[in-house]
């Protein structure tokens, strides 16, 4: 009898045409609320749930990679075929958009701090008069214990003058210890943790290894450098080094500190280590720009792909100033930026700080300051900043109070010798080295528009810092770089968020340093000078993977959502990973071997020749036009303050010195062989057979005279 009546209250199965009735009456009722169709319904019906593929979504990132694959080197390059390609993506992609394939990322919310508007006066006047007392101890460009205790008091104090205390000491000592006592201490650990390691392990290893052999071989700018070391290490502690058409002394002293704490000396790997250490610690700040106008897995994909890209990977180990530039503007951009959206005074004074320290780094960065200018007036103009617009200048005054109090000892070195400070920005702006070859106007335009397409296109033909000819991004991430451009923009116009176009516009500007190479518009566009527009490029390369893994996420079977997206992630981070090996390890090694001069094959000559019959006072590099920088040779040998060099027609000086002696001279010299063999016809000359093609030269060993 129960099971009758259960029997009896349990529905009726329904029928074909009770569903398909069903689902019309639905529809019909969905389409008049702006419901979509493919949403699931719960109903005494089968449970019917219809995944339609985001095949736009995925076809937008098919043809944006077989465009970016289009414009890689070959014979039959042509770009109106990659254009094409780029164009039916990009509509892709604002169709799939409006059929919610995918939506747009939301921002992370920002933790509003309310200013106090308040400073401390006294640490103000503090501030100001050490100022002035550093500012006068800071002639002659010397930095001393005086002027440097001044110069760091002056900085602590106006940063302690603006610096806002959320809690007394005692009060977040207490916080830490309640929120001690309520951590779960049990090992756990979590995917999102466990991917993050694995990335930073990856990017680790893709900037050390083979640290000491790539790039194998130093170039003139390197020994200019290690000769201000040298410099450094014998107590001449400059401010601005005039060497060399001038450079600022940050490298200098950090080459100097990795020499004595590692051990490494006077040598190209002292150099690679600060360098290849200050690209690593750029990789957080991307993670955090990233996680801050957008999501943690945006940030963590801008990440991983700048850990592997050749771009930064070079710059870092070519082991010049030029990874200083990025270095820097990663921090000063991101606590910008959160300083805006979360109205926070104190990030102002972060940003100030990585700012003024960076203008002693690398030249390029000198733009920074227009780029912070306009992302506040890019605040200013929009919604957000309503309320807040007074406080905004006001906390961009501070920032630049506190870059102006570090950047004091430029400033005065500025002052007193404003032709050296600014010859070398000059030479590549204006006629102080060689007329315009044209009209400035038409070389601007043009110099912009070759470093905007130098991501997909060509990145210039400085072989010391690229592989040249070819497109500054592998073709996964060059692919990825437009489509979040091409979505980031859309998100501006539907949101007007001022930090989107602030991002996008960012990027010819923190460029202008190559692209205002108006006298030397051969030399535009270079991995070097624009290295500062990398942060920006990465983000929003980590904006347009998440965007189309995200979409796909939400929109195919949640069962094995994960698993698909994951495999893609993989799959285009592996492609990416085995192109950038490629072109670090393989093509920009290769070309390196081919174009710098075998100095340190030279160097172990010598050194050889010193440890056993001979003397390092009678070795000799016969100097030969387009051939070794001598300098290099003595740093290699282990002699970093001898330059080796001699002419031919100073080699009869040497006949007095009784000692054996050797001299190294290019096989196509044959006037230095010929003088050799006239003053030293007792010599024996034997070939050197370099490891590296067409690198071959001479030893002229001269035997001891009775």
């Amino acid at each position: 009898m129960e099971n009758q009546e259960n029997k009896a209250r349990q529905p009726e199965e329904p029928s074909v045409l009770d569903y398909l009735r069903y689902k019309l009456t639905f529809d019909k009722r969905a389409q008049a609320l702006e419901i979509p169709a493919e949403i699931e319904v719960a109903s005494t019906y089968p449970k019917v749930v219809t995944h339609a593929w985001p095949w736009r979504s995925l076809g937008a990132l098919l043809f944006a990679l077989a465009a970016q694959i289009s414009f890689e080197p070959t014979t039959y390059r042509q770009w109106g075929i990659g254009v094409v390609l780029y164009l039916v993506s990009f509509l892709l992609i604002i169709w799939a958009y409006s059929k919610s394939e995918w939506e747009l990322i939301t921002p992370t919310n920002a933790s509003i701090i309310p200013d106090t508007k308040k400073i401390n006066l006294n640490y103000v006047i503090f501030a100001g008069l050490l100022s002035v007392f550093t500012f006068l101890t800071l002639s002659g460009n010397r930095f001393t214990p005086i002027n440097v205790t001044l110069w760091f008091l002056s900085t602590v104090c106006i940063i302690r003058a603006f610096w806002i205390d959320r809690n007394d000491l005692g009060g977040q000592v207490q916080k830490l210890i309640s929120s001690l006592g309520k951590l779960d201490w049990s090992l756990r650990l979590r995917w999102d943790y466990i991917i993050f390691i694995i990335v930073i392990a990856i990017s680790v290893y893709f900037r050390t290894y083979m640290l000491n052999a790539t790039p194998p071989e130093m170039i003139s700018d390197h020994a200019e450098k290690l000769l201000d070391v040298v410099d450094v290490l014998e107590g001449k502690t400059a401010i601005y080094f005039p060497r060399n058409t001038g450079r600022e002394a940050l490298q200098f002293y950090l080459i100097a500190l990795t020499a004595k704490l590692f051990g490494t000396g006077i040598s190209f790997l002292s150099m690679k280590i600060g360098t290849v250490a200050c690209g690593l610690l750029t990789l957080p700040y991307i993670y955090l720009l990233g996680k801050e106008i957008g999501n943690r897995q945006v940030g963590l994909y801008a990440l991983a792909f700048a850990g592997i890209a050749y771009w930064p990977n070079i710059i870092s180990r070519i082991a010049l100033r030029y990874t200083l530039y990025p270095f820097f503007v990663a921090p000063a951009l991101y606590y910008l930026i959160r300083g805006l959206r979360g109205s926070n005074r104190n990030d102002f004074i972060l940003s100030g700080i990585a700012l003024g320290i960076g203008l002693h780094g690398y030249t390029p960065i000198r733009i920074l300051p227009f780029v912070v200018v306009v992302a506040v007036g890019m605040y200013l103009i929009h919604p957000q900043s309503r309320g807040n617009r007074k406080l905004a200048l006001f906390w961009l005054l501070i920032l630049a109070v506190i870059s102006m109090v570090i950047f004091l000892p430029l400033l005065r070195y500025a002052l007193e010798n404003p032709d050296i400070f600014a010859y070398r920005s000059f030479t590549r702006l204006s006629t102080v080295e060689r007329p315009l070859p044209g009209p400035a106007w038409q070389i601007f335009l043009s110099n912009l528009w070759n470093a905007l397409r130098m991501f997909a296109w060509d990145n210039g033909s400085i072989w010391t810092v690229s592989v040249p000819y070819r497109p500054a991004l592998d073709f996964v991430t060059a692919a990825l770089f437009h489509l979040g451009a091409a979505i980031l923009f859309f998100r501006y116009i539907l949101k007007r968020y001022w930090y989107d176009l602030f991002l996008l516009i960012s990027i010819p500007l923190l460029m202008m340093p190559s692209i205002l190479s108006l006298a030397f518009p051969g030399e535009n566009p270079v991995l070097s000078r624009t290295s500062g527009a990398l942060v920006p490029v990465f983000v929003i390369v980590g904006i347009g993977l998440e965007s189309i893994l995200a979409g796909i996420r939400s929109k195919i079977n949640q069962s094995y959502a994960r698993i698909i997206t994951v495999a893609m992630g993989i799959v285009l981070f592996g492609l990416a990973s085995m192109q950038n090996y490629d072109l670090v390890f393989n093509q920009y090694q290769n070309l390196y071997k081919r174009s710098s001069w075998n100095t340190h094959e030279m160097g172990k000559v010598i050194q050889s020749f010193a440890s056993s019959v001979g003397d390092v006072d009678t070795a000799w590099v016969v100097a030969y036009p387009h051939w070794v920088d001598a300098r290099l040779v003595g740093i290699n040998a282990g002699y970093p303050s001898r330059d080796f060099a001699i002419f031919a027609e100073n080699i009869s000086v040497t006949v007095a010195d009784p000692r054996a002696k050797i001299f190294l001279l290019k096989p196509d010299d044959t006037g230095g062989l010929s003088a050799l063999q006239q003053v030293y016809p007792q010599g024996a000359l034997e070939l050197y057979d370099s490891n590296v093609e067409n690198h071959d030269f001479y030893i002229y060993f001269v035997p001891p005279s009775s």
